[in-house]
């Protein structure tokens, strides 16, 4: 995600936030958003440079945070655009998601494992039903989930159960991702979704 869309993004978390909770505290967004405190604070400001966010100060050092009328329509605005982008983003992954689910299924691979937690995994798993494959699990040494999709989460790869193919499904470290599984898997059991655009041939 570049700079402009991080932004755009953070924006719109605020905006949301702030219409759900007048009472918001700098901490709690934070912890909403899964930034660091000085990072919501910056954002914070620049909303309010904008003239998105009003500010009142309320005793015991507390403040309470509006949306002005320029931050509502800021944020239906975002809310279109990011909806827009979302649902192009769901055709495409499905599209791609398609062709590798065939290619499994001509090879008699059943057993998926994915590769990353995130968003194009949850989409994977509801076209692996349509394809009638099984879900081993996800893949994922950067998270700290113990489960994702009801299924387990590995952190390391020798503990994961039987599987016929790795799929990455990693967004942010896809990359990284398929460098680290050449190194453990055979090459011709990693599956990568065209919409994640890796150039095997750069790495």
């Amino acid at each position: 995600m570049n700079a402009n869309k991080r932004e755009e993004s953070l924006t719109l978390e605020i905006l949301e936030e702030i219409e759900k909770h007048d009472n918001l505290t700098q901490r709690h967004l934070a912890v909403s958003l899964g930034v660091a405190l000085g990072l919501a604070n910056s954002y914070m400001k620049r909303c309010v440079r904008k003239g998105l966010i009003k500010v009142h100060q309320v005793p015991a050092n507390r403040y309470l945070y509006y949306l002005t009328p320029k931050g509502f329509a800021e944020k239906s605005r975002l809310t279109a655009k990011y909806l827009s982008i979302s649902f192009n983003f769901y055709r495409r992954a499905g599209d791609s998601l398609e062709e590798i689910y065939k290619a499994c299924g001509e090879k008699g691979w059943n057993k998926i494992l994915f590769c990353g937690v995130s968003e194009l995994a949850e989409i994977a798993s509801i076209r692996a039903i349509e394809h009638d494959l099984t879900i081993v699990g996800t893949w994922d040494p950067n998270s700290e989930k113990k489960t994702f999709l009801h299924f387990p989460v590995w952190k390391l790869l020798d503990k994961v159960s039987q599987y016929d193919v790795c799929l990455i499904t990693s967004l942010d470290k896809a990359t990284d991702f398929h460098k680290l599984l050449v190194e453990q898997v055979d090459n011709e059991k990693i599956m990568i979704p065209s919409i994640l655009g890796i150039n095997i041939q750069d790495q």
